[in-house]
């Protein structure tokens, strides 16, 4: 990426040069597109691999929530796993939205949809959150995204986030703890080359 641009960034400055990569999402190999601009564009990232390793299946149906979505993998994964369930995939870089969409129709993954984060209804709630969320974005930012996305867990739903440990697995678990104190239960459910799986899991 150029200058100071960021996969966080909505409209990437760098060439949007697509390529196919080859990956392996919900049990299969499948062929998928990606381009720079957009978070680990050349490869599976190791947290996103580790997080959909310890994950359990998510519902069949219901809405379900990759927060910070790149070029999919995660909500690929959760189509290709609850194919009759209303995926959405947020991001706030449009490039990256725009990748999960030609994916998901490659893939044949029709109950998804790709938007910015003012563009899903107030009135959604989600039985699943998948993420690896944005850590890069700074505390203040992270915090006020977790708040406004785990408060629409619906009753017993459970969120599986990924965070590397070098960049504050453990003080974020703490900060969930006493940020969700009595509305959900945190605990971590995984440790797998340098990365934490923190589960949310909203009181019923």
């Amino acid at each position: 990426m150029t200058g100071t641009e960021h996969y966080f960034t909505a409209e990437p400055a760098s060439p949007d040069e697509r390529r196919a990569r080859t990956v392996h999402l919900a049990g299969r190999d499948v062929e998928v597109e990606t381009a720079g601009g957009v978070f680990s564009p050349d490869h599976l990232d190791g947290g996103t691999e580790v997080l959909l390793q310890h994950v359990p299946d998510p519902p069949r149906d219901g809405d379900l929530l990759d927060l910070g979505c790149g070029w999919g993998p995660v909500a690929l994964s959760l189509g290709l796993l609850a194919p009759h369930a209303r995926v959405w995939a947020v991001d706030v870089n449009e490039r990256a939205l725009d990748l999960t969409r030609r994916n998901a129709a490659r893939l044949g993954v029709d109950g998804l949809t790709a938007a910015r984060p003012e563009d899903v209804p107030d009135d959604v709630r989600f039985a699943a959150i998948w993420s690896n969320p944005p850590i890069r974005v700074g505390k203040e930012t992270l915090h006020a995204m977790l708040r406004q996305w785990l408060g629409r867990l619906v009753p017993g739903g459970e969120a599986y986030l990924v965070v590397a440990k070098n960049l504050g697995s453990d003080s974020l678990l703490r900060w969930l703890a006493t940020e969700l104190d009595g509305a959900a239960a945190v605990d971590r459910v995984a440790t797998a080359r340098g990365f934490r799986v923190l589960r949310v899991v909203a009181a019923g």
